[in-house]
């Protein structure tokens, strides 16, 4: 039952403290828009995705001024394209890519996710051809997100698929070096890469998906900072219980507005994913939270502890509120999303070896860090494979989302406005592991694959 001071608590919440509904994001599956013919494929992948979400920015706005709730994206996603591609004879990705665009722009959403491949154990028709478009695809669209899984704990590690995103890194930021290199911002590499996930840029509609569903993510890092500070002194037990009980009221309100999109568009509802979404806005920091337990700076030593302590409560309590949760589910800490981020990196408390440390506890991985603009495509691969490898070990979603910063140098900085904010350069080791990715091959599944 509502009462007065749960009322006002939320508006605080809100107000004052940055929460928000971050994404609504309808999933659309596009297994029946397969043609041999490419321009065919193109028009009916058009025509359904206006169909189905034609209505979906309009109802989120709705949704938004009745409950007084802020729903800052409205997106979609869309079945990994290379499935799509797959039954077409001119295997045209670039194509595909326009017309999704196409899509985006007459919906009205902010982005479109699931110019995708999913090449864990191997490349299958149309794979290869997505890949080696996808520099030219994110630097001929504004709204396109692609996303590429190149391991699991299930299969391993493709190892070849890692050479090759490397390079496919590299291009995307070369082709958009005149708009401070925003097409790796656009591009993740996954492993264990969920079907679910609401959150840009790796969103994509699973295979194994409703036709249409509605997946909400939610955001509120300033409102558990909020927390602690009012704590003041107390144990870590403590700590994590008042994350928890925050978590459960965040996710409340994610519930309520994906039930409520469901409702009005018609399409079942997914699920809500957990994740502490944060921003460039002062007061909307996930390094806050951790600096507000206690840290000095978020990357020195204890930031792994913190952070693993903070991505387990947030699970705990969100699980409670939701009748299905999915997605990503913990706390991100993408540097140049995340005012507190920045400024740990910038000072030099925040390092690259410190992040992929606290990928092993977090959500996703290692995103949105700008690296020196004349880094060697084998080295974005040797990344790439340091991040799949703890994802698969330790049987979770990792990714790379690291953006070469063309004519720059460690210190300089890049700047994408709006949610992907800017960060500085951050140095990496100079020493080449190009004979390891020059091998190829797989890295074979470990084995907690061999759970049957």
């Amino acid at each position: 039952m509502l009462n007065a001071r749960d009322i006002l608590e939320t508006i605080t919440m809100i107000q004052d403290e940055h929460l928000d509904v971050r994404t609504i994001t309808m999933g659309i599956s596009l297994l029946d828009c397969c043609h041999s013919d490419v321009d065919v494929m193109c028009q009916r992948v058009y025509d359904k995705i206006t169909r189905y979400a034609k209505d979906l920015v309009r109802t989120g706005e709705q949704i938004e001024k009745e409950l007084g709730i802020p729903i800052i994206n409205k997106r979609i996603s869309v079945t990994p394209a290379a499935m799509i591609l797959a039954s077409c004879d001119d295997k045209d990705a670039v194509k595909l890519a326009k017309t999704l665009e196409r899509a985006a722009v007459t919906c009205g959403v902010n982005f479109l996710g699931g110019f995708s491949a999913l090449v864990q154990k191997g490349f299958g028709p149309g794979d290869k051809e997505l890949i080696e478009a996808i520099p030219e695809a994110l630097s001929v669209t504004d709204h396109i997100c692609s996303s590429v899984n190149i391991g699991s704990t299930k299969a391993g590690i493709n190892m070849d698929a890692v050479a090759l995103m490397g390079k496919v890194v590299r291009r995307s930021a070369e082709l958009t070096a005149d708009r401070d290199c925003i097409g790796p911002a656009k591009l993740v590499v996954f492993c264990n890469a969920p079907e679910d996930n609401p959150f840009m840029a790796g969103a994509f509609h699973g295979a194994g998906e409703p036709d249409c569903v509605i997946n909400v993510g939610v955001s509120g890092p300033g409102v558990v900072r909020a927390a602690l500070a009012k704590a003041g002194d107390c144990d870590l037990t403590a700590v994590a219980d008042l994350i928890k009980k925050t978590a459960f009221k965040i996710t409340r309100m994610g519930q309520l507005v994906a039930t409520e999109a469901s409702r009005r568009l018609g399409v079942p509802f997914g699920i809500v994913d957990l994740s502490l979404a944060p921003t460039p806005a002062i007061g909307d920091s996930v390094a806050h939270i951790l600096e507000e337990m206690g840290l000095e700076c978020c990357g020195c030593h204890g930031t792994t502890a913190a952070l693993a302590l903070l991505n387990d409560a947030v699970k705990k309590g969100g699980v409670m509120a939701s009748s299905h949760v999915g997605g990503l589910s913990g706390a991100f800490i993408p540097v140049t999303e995340d005012a507190g981020m920045i400024d740990a990196a910038r000072c030099g408390a925040l390092t690259l070896n410190k992040l992929e440390a606290m990928t092993a506890v977090c959500s996703v991985g290692l995103d949105m860090i700008n690296i020196p603009g004349d880094t060697p495509a084998e080295v974005i691969s040797a990344i790439i494979a340091d991040e799949a490898a703890i994802g698969m070990v330790n049987s979770k979603t990792t990714a790379v989302r690291v953006i070469p910063a063309i004519g720059k140098q460690v210190g300089e900085e890049l700047s994408f406005g709006g949610l992907l904010g800017s960060g500085p350069v951050m140095p990496l080791s100079t020493y080449s592991p190009a004979k390891f990715i020059g091998r190829g091959g797989r890295i074979p599944a470990p084995m907690q694959s061999l759970k049957n």
